[in-house]
């Protein structure tokens, strides 16, 4: 489906199904030259049949047009690789351009899975069910790699990038400073809140990143956001408040359940909260386990950082307990 958010701006929903993210929002912007589109959806045929169709409905000759990619999971990037024609730019940060194209980038995935107490069992099943895995581009991308504060002019638009780590290392935004709009990506979301997981030990601290990232933003004369999922936001400060204590009880909760006694993520993450209708941990689909058990990781590391969880190695799985 395709609406008008601004002259010469354009939307298009690209469906997920299966998927509990619904859409991904493309959006699509013509110029006089050069037309860009930013974010194409899965490497699978439900999507691309509504991306052709749609960008031959609005005109877009794939020959004049350029792609922006705001990060490297597959709902964002899949598609690239087919849309793209030899004259096209691939507009990507750096790392998240390198896992795109990386043929063994999930071997250290499941490896740090396992460190973190994710059954060895159950791992191919995660690795074959993950729609990351499933639905990505497969094969070499000439990438055009941006870094923070570099432009993209399309017609009456004038773009700067806003690195935003966290949802990944290399999440990238855009920022019209005229137009007051910003290109959100994953970063800030509407009426879900974005995944901040974590995997391989040498990832850093992603949900500081992310935290930091927010306060970045709100540091900007914005007044529409446009994000990769669901509703438009008008209102961002009130959104990051909201996503910033969602964090905290996160952070809280795992904390009362660490003073039961110590545990790996996997045992942690059975113990969270989570909005899916599964009435016990063991009936979650393995794909839902999985990201779970990431986002246990991601604010295990962040308290870890604060000081407030100690972690230490039993029988080659890292153990939390509080500090």
């Amino acid at each position: 489906m395709i609406a008008r958010v601004l002259p010469n701006l354009y939307r298009i929903e690209v469906p997920l199904p299966g998927n509990p993210l619904k859409a991904l929002n493309s959006y699509v912007i013509k110029g006089p030259g050069r037309n860009l589109v930013i974010d194409t959806g899965m490497n699978r045929e439900e999507c691309s049949s509504v991306m052709f169709s749609d960008l031959k409905e609005l005109q877009v000759e794939l020959e004049e047009t350029d792609f922006f990619i705001t990060h490297m999971h597959a709902d964002h990037s899949g598609l690239v690789g087919t849309l793209a024609s030899p004259a096209s730019r691939v507009f990507c940060s750096r790392p998240d351009a390198d896992i795109i194209v990386s043929t063994d980038s999930w071997n250290g995935v499941l490896k740090g899975a396992c460190l973190n107490g994710f059954p060895e069992g159950e791992l191919q099943i995660a690795l074959k069910k993950h729609p990351g895995y499933k639905y990505a581009h497969r094969g070499y991308i000439e990438f055009t790699t941006v870094r923070d504060g570099d432009s993209i002019d399309i017609g009456d638009y004038h773009f700067r990038c806003v690195e935003t780590p966290g949802h990944t290392r290399g999440h990238m935004c855009l920022y019209d400073r005229e137009k007051k709009i910003f290109v959100s990506g994953d970063h800030v979301l509407d009426d879900i809140t974005p995944n901040i997981s974590m995997f391989v030990s040498d990832e850093g601290n992603p949900l500081q990143d992310y935290l930091a990232s927010l306060d970045k933003v709100c540091r900007l004369d914005i007044e529409l956001v446009l994000p990769g999922h669901r509703s438009l936001i008008k209102d961002l400060r009130k959104r990051v408040e909201q996503l910033k204590q969602h964090h905290v009880e996160r952070a809280e909760e795992i904390l009362s359940i660490l003073a039961k006694g110590e545990a790996h993520a996997y045992v942690v993450a059975s113990k969270m909260s989570w909005d899916i209708d599964c009435p016990t941990w063991e009936q979650f689909p393995t794909p839902q386990k999985w990201f779970a058990t990431g986002e246990a990781i991601a604010h295990l590391r962040y308290l870890e950082g604060e000081g407030r969880v100690k972690r230490e190695i039993k029988n080659n799985i890292n153990v939390f307990s509080k500090a």
